[in-house]
């Protein structure tokens, strides 16, 4: 919608966990100073450099909606996430529904001659000059897009992956690599035809 945040706001999913049909209701929108689940307290103000300090507060000034629409979700007790929840689904009851936390993500600022700062969305990856090391920032990519990142990492950080016999693995694991799904249509069909029979959804 026109004016919403450019991330994803509290939906209704249906999903299969350990093989059994659930329905979730989410995400909200958390905080904490940590990077990694498993990080340091001290991680976002360890961050904070003199070189970095002007991008930070201006990126802050220019997304003030957006910053006030965080913080009031992530400050949302059961009762008012529940709340939310009857919007879509009236007949929801507090008993059959639990708080799980989710995923975490670090929100990345990127450097602007123009703007000072900037909120940068999505995914991207980072890679040493020498291959030696990659790192994927932004939001944790689902099924849409983790193959084509991890492609992306072998392709910028593995020489050998021009050689035949990458060329020749690569294909194993996925038939359609290398191939154009818009121009091969015989290999669109069969790539369908897989994903619906590991899915399940070709009953």
């Amino acid at each position: 919608a026109i004016g919403a945040p450019p991330m994803s706001v509290p939906h209704l999913d249906t999903r299969y966990i350990d093989g059994k049909p659930a329905l979730l209701f989410g995400p909200f929108a958390g905080f904490t100073t940590k990077f990694l689940k498993q990080g340091s307290l001290l991680d976002l103000v360890k961050s904070v450099k003199s070189d970095n300090l002007k991008a930070i507060l201006f990126a802050g000034l220019r997304n003030a909606k957006l910053t006030n629409y965080l913080i009031k979700e992530a400050l949302k007790n059961k009762a008012q996430r529940m709340q939310s929840l009857r919007e879509y689904f009236p007949a929801a009851k507090d008993a059959d529904w639990k708080i799980v936390k989710a995923g975490q993500r670090v929100q990345i600022i990127k450097q602007c001659d123009h703007h000072g700062g900037k909120l940068e969305f999505g995914t991207e990856i980072v890679c040493a000059q020498d291959g030696s090391l990659a790192a994927l920032l932004g939001a944790s990519p689902g099924a849409s897009t983790s193959v084509n990142a991890m492609v992306s990492i072998i392709q910028r950080c593995f020489p050998q992956m021009q050689t035949q016999q990458w060329q020749k693995k690569m294909r194993q694991m996925m038939p359609s690599y290398g191939t154009s799904l818009i121009d091969d249509q015989a290999m669109l069909k069969k790539v369908r035809k897989a994903n619906l029979s590991t899915l399940g959804l070709d009953q």
